[in-house]
């Protein structure tokens, strides 16, 4: 993919926080975000935005300048917004109680300027689910030495997956962002285009399915749509349980 700008106009900067600001404001108004989504949407964006400034520090390490160039090397979660991905189409959901998918803008990397764009391309995509692996244990790490477990410290959190009210607020925020990366970083290794476990597929596939995978391709979203949002929750959570409960162990 190519580069874009430096960074965003003053006028795109106000129109997202304004934007941001009503889809706030009409949640609150409805009553549809408690607590514990304020704790789930405030560790989802740093998440999502390491995962994504992770791809572009491999490829700048690897040789593709792009993001930098773009000025996506960045924390700014400003930077990182998708209008439709990041704000209306998560409002909607949440609005209509369908829960919460979006996404975040791509990170841009050009594949060609890769020293070795085969196989430097894997470790630039993979290197997101990575980050999110790393930060999954740093904060349950974080848990064991802030919150001990002999204290009973562990007390609100009644089943994995689940941030239960009335613990302690550091140790309900730290467990929600292990939770979180747990969950993104699962999700992104499915094997899915354009998820980023797709690019194993990618390197991998013999040159005879090339053409019947492109086709597949075009409706990958479409797939990961009816995954999310149309099959019965348990099919999820059969995805991360294995993850869940090996994280668990840290605690």
């Amino acid at each position: 993919m190519g580069g874009g700008r430096g960074a965003l106009s003053r006028r795109d900067t106000i129109v997202l926080g304004v934007l941001g600001a009503i889809v706030l404001w009409t949640l609150l108004g409805r009553k549809t975000v408690g607590s514990q989504s304020l704790i789930f949407f405030a560790v989802l964006i740093p998440s999502v935005i390491l995962h994504e400034v992770s791809h572009g520090v491999m490829a700048l390490a690897l040789g593709d300048d792009t993001a930098q160039r773009a000025g996506r090397l960045s924390l700014n979660p400003v930077r990182h917004v998708d209008p439709v991905g990041t704000i209306i189409l998560p409002a909607i959901l949440v609005l209509s109680g369908a829960g919460a998918f979006g996404w975040a803008k791509p990170v841009p990397v050009n594949v060609r300027r890769l020293r070795s764009p085969r196989n430097h391309s894997v470790l630039v995509s993979l290197v997101g689910p990575a980050t999110n692996i790393v930060l999954a244990v740093l904060a349950a790490v974080a848990l064991r030495i802030s919150l001990p477990a002999e204290a009973g410290a562990f007390g609100f959190y009644a089943r994995a997956g689940v941030i239960v009210r009335g613990g302690p607020m550091v140790g309900q925020l730290l467990y929600a962002f292990g939770l979180v990366n747990l969950f993104l970083a699962v999700f992104n290794l499915l094997p899915i285009p354009p998820l980023d476990g797709s690019v194993l597929i990618e390197r991998l596939l013999p040159a005879r399915y090339w053409n019947g995978y492109l086709q597949f391709r075009r409706y990958s979203m479409g797939l990961l749509f009816v995954i999310v949002l149309l099959l019965p929750g348990h099919t999820l959570s059969r995805i991360f349980e294995p993850a869940v409960r090996l994280w668990g162990q840290l605690l």
